[in-house]
């Protein structure tokens, strides 16, 4: 199975509710950065055509790929701790032995799904600060605090993610880098 397969059909590796939960998680997470890419290159050809055909942009299209921008950064960052895309700095982590490797990797998981609680926290008195001040996206004249409100769902749900990654550490004999990947490498270089 190829990798891109395996992302197609992601079941998760947890027992019970919580592999339910964050196989759910998942699909609506990849409906959300397909939709949202799909949707921005079809604004930005449009916007495109209508300079070069119209000699007039969209009005509105500038606004709308930024809407989407940051509900594809935020939906994006869930699905890379799932998938165990997220940036590593391992010297240290790969330099220890597997009991060394397992306590760092719960702790990290356990520490970031932390940081990606208070992240949340303070997206949500970000947005009700914005929502407090009633501006209104120029264009579109919608509320500009609404199209925030996929950063503190991306937290909360990255946040789950990496909760869940260390619940499953703590559970398995294995090193997991999310809930679904084991820690290791891929040898991805061909001998010619």
């Amino acid at each position: 199975m190829t990798e891109e397969e395996s992302e197609k059909n992601y079941r998760s590796g947890l027992p019970g509710i919580l592999g339910v939960i964050d196989t759910f998680i998942s699909k609506v997470e990849a409906v959300i950065l397909a939709l949202g890419v799909l949707l921005m290159a079809t604004n930005t050809v449009a916007n495109v055509i209508a300079r070069f055909v119209f000699g007039d942009s969209i009005f509105f299209s500038g606004e709308i790929n930024r809407i989407l921008i940051i509900m594809i950064t935020f939906a994006g960052i869930g699905y890379a701790a799932r998938h165990g895309r997220h940036i590593r700095m391992s010297a240290i982590y790969d330099a220890l032995p597997v009991g060394g490797r397992k306590v760092l990797m719960i702790t990290i998981a356990f520490f970031t799904s932390l940081a990606m609680f208070f992240l949340c926290y303070y997206s949500i008195v970000y947005i009700l600060d914005l929502q407090s001040k009633g501006r209104v996206l120029p264009a579109l004249g919608f509320p500009i605090w609404t199209i925030y409100v996929w950063v503190p769902l991306g937290f909360l749900i990255t946040g789950i993610q990496y909760l869940l990654t260390a619940i499953k550490n703590l559970v398995s004999r294995d090193v997991y880098l999310s809930t679904g990947v084991v820690d290791g490498y891929k040898d991805t270089e061909k001998e010619v």
